[in-house]
């Protein structure tokens, strides 16, 4: 008999596929579920590709989302473009780059019909002056500067209004090797508007001309002053971009500053503002950006993404910057702020009163790189992740598993920091996602929906994760659910995309906590 027992559909080992079942080889050398296309947009536009991941390199983690990408393309170009635009604008990955290389594709790849409708989104994908540099500079990997290359950057300056064209003229100067020069002398706008006009004229010669724009006019002077003058930062608008780099270690600059602060620049720039004495102990300045840090109305208006947030509050509480000499002694209240901050910044989640395991990846793969290239691994991100259901539900249990199954002593009672820094302790190993559910089989634990956070890099195993899970089913006569949340830019997945009872949803995606809840309603 024992010729025969090694081939079944019940059980089969992870470094196999499942007989029957169309599988991919993982990075890790496991066998798991390809993500289709669309799925794995997514998850690139979302993720990104900086840094890689533990089993692939930068590059070739960018060449396979950049191929995906262009098959998108191919099959529906439209779509695509609007999948690009919807999650950029609605905020729902920390960084902006991923969309910007994507719609540069579709502008230079795509069919004529593709091409033209990606140009029309321009202004929509790259709202500050940053992104149109980048996007100039990725655009240029897949096309040349044709007339309608040229008429959509015409656009983005022909149609946004004069304070706010001035605004980004001032702030955003240039980056990349690219300036508003260098893309004026390209595309040729024309007015007849004399303050337009004047506004062009100094970004291409920086004459200023009468009628001067306000900000223009007072970084002139501002540029031009002996010494800081903080009511010149009131007086004509000014941020931290336009004045003199020498008036940054002024208290009453950051003072002036601040008052017109958006929430977005103020998280960045906490430490400074600590470190100059500004948010002292028990001060009102440092009530006012509590405040600001708990406001839900100020934090959805700003679009705050969540892991911008954590990895804000990670480098306050160490209380010095991850490049520099930059050093402040952390202020209790801020920790605290930005802790609330974190889950406001994620939309308002329903709790589905279900029976939820929250089980955590804490392999070595995901304690290896960073998320979107910042500095936060997918090991301590699927920690914050999970405290944002665990927060709403009543019945849950948060779990960590690699080769073992552990329980995490942490809750949403604690302070991310806690949480983050605790997840860098946590003993790691093989990988193996079949665990939470073989647990609760063995247990004989009621689970309604099993949350599985991990990069799909699973190999370890006897058993397939859904076939653990269809055991656990057939053994409880519970419908289980599964949902497993992507933490990289890969495209595997452990979910069966045949299974009805099991989802794939992108790790920090900001619509995420709410698509798992209304899933498992």
């Amino acid at each position: 008999m024992k010729a025969y027992k090694n081939y079944s559909t019940r059980q089969t080992p992870q470094a196999e596929p499942i007989p029957g079942e169309e599988m991919v080889e993982n990075s890790a050398g496991g066998f798991v579920f390809g993500v289709d296309d669309w799925k794995r947009l997514e998850r690139f536009l979302i993720l990104g590709s900086e840094g890689g991941t533990y089993y692939v390199g930068e590059r070739k983690l960018t060449k396979e989302n950049a191929d995906c990408v262009l098959r998108c393309i191919k099959a529906d170009g439209k779509r695509t473009v609007d999948v690009i635009v919807e999650i950029s604008k609605a905020g729902r990955a920390p960084k902006n780059d991923p969309a910007l290389f994507a719609l540069a594709m579709c502008a230079g790849l795509g069919d004529g019909k593709t091409k033209g409708y990606a140009l029309e989104q321009l202004s929509k994908v790259a709202r500050i002056g940053t992104h149109l540099f980048h996007f100039a500079e990725y655009v240029q990997q897949f096309r040349g500067w044709g007339r309608g290359l040229k008429n959509a950057v015409r656009d983005w300056y022909q149609e946004m209004s004069l304070d706010r064209l001035a605004y980004q003229a001032v702030k955003y100067q240039r980056r990349d090797g690219w300036s508003h020069r260098d893309l004026l002398r390209l595309s040729h706008p024309k007015t007849d508007d004399k303050k337009r006009n004047a506004i062009y004229k100094w970004i291409t010669t920086g004459d200023v001309l009468q009628p001067a724009n306000k900000v223009i006019e007072g970084y002139e002077k501002a540029m031009a002053a002996e010494k800081p003058k903080p009511y010149m930062i009131l007086d004509y608008g000014l941020t931290r971009e336009m004045i003199p780099t020498s008036w940054l270690q002024s208290v009453d600059v950051w003072g002036a500053l601040l008052r017109n602060m958006p929430i977005t620049a103020m998280v960045r720039n906490l430490g400074k503002m600590t470190s100059v004495g500004l948010l002292a102990p028990m001060s009102d300045v440092l009530s006012v950006v509590t405040k600001r840090l708990k406001d839900p109305e100020r934090i959805k208006q700003a679009r705050v993404h969540p892991l911008s947030v954590l990895v804000a509050m990670k480098t306050y509480a160490n209380g010095h910057g991850l490049r520099g000499k930059l050093s402040w002694n952390p202020a209790r209240e801020i920790v605290d702020a930005l802790d609330e901050c974190f889950y406001l910044s994620f939309k308002g989640v329903e709790p589905t009163n279900k029976r939820c395991l929250l089980a955590l990846d804490v392999s070595g793969s995901m304690g290896w790189n960073n998320i979107a290239g910042m500095p936060i691994t997918p090991r301590e991100a699927s920690a914050a992740m999970a405290l944002t259901t665990a927060k709403v539900e009543p019945i849950y249990s948060i779990m960590g598993f690699s080769h073992h199954f552990v329980n995490l002593s942490i809750s949403p009672r604690q302070r991310l920091d806690d949480v983050v820094g605790m997840m860098t302790g946590v003993p790691m190993g093989a990988t193996d996602c079949s665990l939470p559910m073989l647990w609760a089989t063995k247990g004989s634990v009621p689970v309604d929906v099993f949350v599985i956070y991990t990069d799909n890099e699973t190999w370890y195993g006897n058993i397939h994760p859904c076939q653990a899970l269809d055991a656990y089913r057939q053994k409880m006569g519970i419908d289980a659910k599964l949902v497993v949340v992507g933490m990289t830019a890969t495209g595997f997945s452990i979910a069966n995309p045949d299974d009805i009872g099991t989802l794939d949803v992108v790790g920090f995606d900001t619509a995420t906590p709410n698509i798992i809840s209304d899933f498992v309603r």
